[in-house]
């Protein structure tokens, strides 16, 4: 297959008149339209506005996704424990199975190819499976809670941590590869050392697994942390072993000197979540600093109930100006910095090689863009658009691995209208679990 149009293979490299040509799972050539046009004569063409790397979320709530709008207006610790987890204790294994489904949906459809997804407590296998189902390319991991926990999610240590070996035997490396295991501890604030440590054991054990949390999202969880530990976050998460290269930390907003020397030395991987951040007031991420110190950071939407959409074009455009107007500095992150945050920084703290950029032998996840709209009228700077202008229903065409997830709009892999007429229906039934007690709340 030849994909044609303005090629934006990397935050560098634009060829205006270019074509990708796709090969069985990967990426066979990238250049000139015309000269590769004439290299391949038998293969079919499709022609997009603009074709650029699948998108990576850096930090995803799925199963969250039938929650939008349930908790506007709150605090993180009020969000989540008044919420959120009590809506997540409230899901069968079916709903959860929708819920997951509908995030990457939402996902697949704004331009996300690749996901490192923060699961729940229960029926991960339900959202594993719904992750090959549709087609995303993800790093999932069930959450482990074993203190502070509402009925419905507190688990038993070692309980939490056989089935998370389990889930890994069963789905690292499932559908082709596409999928693989983070082991998920929720926060310090709900783990035990024993969990942390735990989960630290088993990323040693198995090849390839990762781990995924949150940290120093939020100034009253920082202040929980050093109550129960007395060390700051990033110390104490240090001290248990989920620093490191295969490690992804969520947030990091409030963090000081010594916590960034941790996370710079380490090699662990940071995921900005501007929108999240700005709405839960949680506050502002030190990203040029992190990228200064040769941090890697990618960008995450986190979950719809605390950002109401997974589209990654709004975390691109969010994530450039929250910077430049806390440094008041108009330069500071600029198009090309999201850009690479956005696909080849993702896929680095994903675990993925060959992805994140259009390169000869790289993987083939792609996706079209139209600009047909009025707000890319007139097409100055295409790189300059996709991060400011453009929005995820722009995106018409998707691909991972060389399958084809959404054509000419249409997810191909699902029966969309199906699933958001039964997410409809489950949502509607949230409002039941709306008064669950949050006894467990810090």
């Amino acid at each position: 297959m030849i994909l044609s149009g303005t090629v934006i293979a990397d935050a560098d490299t634009v060829v205006d008149d270019g074509s990708v040509v796709v090969e069985g799972t990967r990426i066979e050539a990238v250049g000139r339209r015309d000269e590769l046009v004439d290299r391949y004569p038998d293969r079919e063409e499709r022609s997009y506005d603009i074709l650029l790397p699948g998108l990576v979320g850096g930090h995803i709530h799925s199963v969250q996704s039938l929650g939008r709008g349930i908790a506007d207006d709150s605090e993180l610790l009020d969000w989540l424990f008044e919420y959120i987890l009590p809506m997540e204790a409230s899901l069968s294994a079916e709903e959860m199975e929708i819920a997951a489904k509908l995030g990457y949906l939402e996902l697949v459809e704004s331009g996300t190819t690749t996901c490192i997804d923060h699961l729940s407590v229960n029926h991960a296998d339900r959202a594993f499976e719904a992750a090959g189902e549709v087609g995303i390319r993800g790093l999932l991991g069930k959450v482990l809670m074993d203190r502070r926990s509402p009925d419905g999610l507190a688990e038993a240590t070692d309980d939490a941590l056989a089935e998370t070996e389990r889930l890994i035997r069963k789905y690292h490396g499932a559908f082709d590869d596409r999928i693989r295991y983070a082991v998920t501890p929720r926060f310090a604030v709900s783990c035990s050392e024993a969990c942390l440590r735990g989960a630290r054991e088993l990323a040693d054990t198995y090849d390839g697994v990762r781990i995924h949390t949150h940290a120093s999202e939020n100034r009253s969880e920082i202040e929980t942390v050093e109550s129960d530990t007395g060390m700051r976050n990033i110390h104490w998460l240090d001290e248990v072993g989920l620093t490191g290269e295969d490690v992804v930390l969520a947030h990091c907003v409030w963090t000081d000197e010594s916590e960034r020397e941790v996370l710079a030395e380490t090699g662990t991987h940071v995921t900005h979540c501007p929108s999240s951040n700005m709405k839960l007031a949680s506050g502002v991420a030190p990203v040029v600093d992190y990228l200064d110190r040769g941090i890697n950071v990618a960008l995450g939407n986190d979950g719809p109930p605390c950002n109401n959409t997974l589209d990654p074009f709004t975390e691109m455009r969010q994530g450039s100006l929250l910077q430049k107007v806390d440094r008041l500095d108009p330069v500071a992150a600029p198009a090309e910095t999201l850009f690479e945050m956005a696909t080849i920084n993702g896929a680095r703290a994903a675990g993925f090689d060959r992805l994140g950029a259009l390169r000869e032998g790289w993987r083939a996840d792609i996706i079209g863009v139209r600009t047909d709209v009025t707000r890319a009228t007139p097409l100055h700077d295409p790189l300059s658009h996709l991060v400011f202008g453009a929005h995820g229903d722009d995106v018409v065409f998707s691909m991972v691995d060389g399958n084809v997830l959404m054509d000419d709009g249409e997810v191909t892999t699902v029966d969309a209208d199906a699933v958001r007429e039964r997410a409809n229906d489950v949502g509607l039934s949230l409002e039941e679990h709306r008064d669950a007690a949050a006894e467990v709340r810090p």
